[in-house]
């Protein structure tokens, strides 16, 4: 199921893409390369492009903290920076896969861990992690992230965002607490106000669905309205005939065209601002 919180864990009903055993043993040789969707619809696969394309990172806070994640290099820097921020239910294989595919587009890729290392598997334990996410720690981990990536000499100083449910709503607040130049939103909150969107300098673009009950038409309407009183100009929002969580391929309400569809969106938005 999905509600206020996240979303569920029910496989999919729907048929996986097809994948050959040929197919499945050079890919986890590093022989082959197979479309993302088709990687993230099986854990394995996910979890090898994960393990492989990904290394531990792990970088201090000013307060003394630490912020961690998994990092992914292209073959030619300096390049161009994505911060990625999990979905509810931790950095799982499916994050640290898309984090390895956003390398092999150019980017250096950055995945946060907001949960001390820990992924939930059941809709409770996402809820009670999601739920002990202290604001400001988190925000001072997602900043010093971004501020890492902006002054590593293997980067251009482009910094992306990208976060998919409560991931969605941590790649606009990071957007609002240090400036970034793009952010991408995949069905997160976004109920802020205009005063709240005054310190917001990048460029936005939002996928959400028309059937998703709580991150609803509503909630959005209210967003575009405060970023146009804050004198935002920069907002693209996408509506697609799906429910919340329909870009993962691991769930119920996953939607394989809406979810490609969203994502030649989010690599073009990307490719435009980043590049």
């Amino acid at each position: 199921m999905c509600d206020l919180f996240g979303c569920g864990s029910t496989p999919s009903n729907k048929p996986l893409p097809r994948v050959t055993d040929d197919e499945r043993r050079n890919f986890l040789k590093g022989l082959a390369a197979l479309p993302l969707a088709t990687v993230l619809a099986y854990p394995e696969l996910a979890r090898a492009s994960g393990h492989m394309g990904t290394q531990p990172l792990s970088i201090p806070t000013p307060s003394g903290g630490t912020a961690r994640g998994v990092i992914a290099m292209p073959e030619v820097t300096p390049a161009p920076a994505i911060l990625l921020i999990h979905e509810w239910w931790g950095l799982n294989d499916q994050i640290k896969s898309v984090a390895a595919e956003f390398a092999k587009l150019g980017y250096i890729a950055v995945a946060v861990d907001m949960y001390g290392g820990n992924v939930a598997t059941s809709g409770e334990e996402a809820k009670a992690l999601m739920s002990a996410v202290n604001a400001e720690t988190g925000t001072e981990e997602l900043v010093t992230l971004v501020d890492w990536l902006r002054k590593n000499e293997k980067c251009t100083g482009k910094v992306g965002t990208i976060g998919w449910c409560f991931g969605g709503g941590w790649s606009l607040n990071v957007s609002l607490a240090t400036p970034v130049d793009a952010t991408v939103i995949y069905y997160g909150r976004v109920n802020k106000t205009a005063e709240q969107l005054a310190s917001l300098s990048s460029p936005v673009l939002g996928h959400f669905g028309t059937l998703d009950t709580n991150i609803n038409q509503e909630m959005v309407a209210g967003f575009e309205k405060a970023m146009a009183e804050a004198g935002k100009t920069r907002l693209t929002v996408n509506w697609y005939e799906a429910n919340h969580a329909f870009a993962n391929p691991t769930g119920s309400r996953y939607d394989e065209e809406d979810a490609k569809l969203a994502w030649a969106r989010t690599t073009a938005f990307f490719e435009e601002h980043l590049k």
